[in-house]
């Protein structure tokens, strides 16, 4: 599989430019993260491992496949990273969820961490990082970075939308790391936002400016 996936799905290319739309409301724009989130993980989880198990239907007893008992755990960069969580929990209830919280310097524009609070069995599990956007990639590094200290070694970062600069720097700091997005937009303005993008994501998830 490719380290770094755009997934163009209809259903997902449409919800995603309501999204963007500056007149969708905190609601909706709640709904569609969600729902994008969720048409993302169909992919998102496509290596799930399966392991054989025997059933019983209403006719004879059969060898049939489910996911195997791969430990999943879903880590939200706070604060808009909490809009993809029930997405992907919709698909894979049993998943674990940490959480690392993040702010941007408005001066350096860099991430400073603030918050880790991780399941204890981290370093087994496999781990999907979500954040909507990744704009310059200081966020997603880091916050990589943090799980790799926790010994964490199987991780995949979803976002919603993506500016090149941003892709650039996390496959530089972490090769290992395969990245999923909705959208791959233009480039980053001088304020370190991307371009269409959508604004503030946080900030539209929660009603807040």
């Amino acid at each position: 599989m490719e380290k770094f996936q755009v997934i163009a799905h209809p259903l997902i290319q449409h919800k995603l430019s309501i999204l963007r739309r500056t007149d969708t409301p905190t609601k909706a724009f709640r709904e569609l993260v969600d729902e994008i989130a969720m048409l993302m993980g169909y992919e998102v989880l496509r290596d799930l491992p399966l392991e054989d198990v025997e059933i019983e239907t209403p006719i004879t007893k059969t060898v049939q496949k489910q996911i195997a008992g791969k430990k999943l755990a879903i880590v939200p960069i706070l604060r808009a990273g909490i809009g993809m969580v029930d997405g992907l929990l919709s698909l894979v209830p049993a998943a674990k969820v940490g959480h690392i919280g993040m702010y941007r310097d408005e001066e350096t524009l860099q991430p400073v961490e603030y918050l880790v609070k991780l399941p204890e069995d981290i370093d087994q599990r496999q781990i999907f990082v979500v954040d909507p956007m990744l704009a310059t990639g200081g966020s997603a590094i880091l916050a990589i970075d943090s799980l790799k200290k926790r010994g964490a070694t199987n991780i995949k970062f979803v976002c919603l939308v993506a500016a090149p600069e941003g892709v650039k720097a996390l496959q530089a700091a972490h090769p290992d790391v395969d990245i999923f997005t909705a959208a791959l937009d233009e480039k980053l303005n001088e304020k370190g936002y991307i371009v269409p993008g959508l604004g503030d994501a946080g900030d539209r998830l929660f009603g807040t400016k």
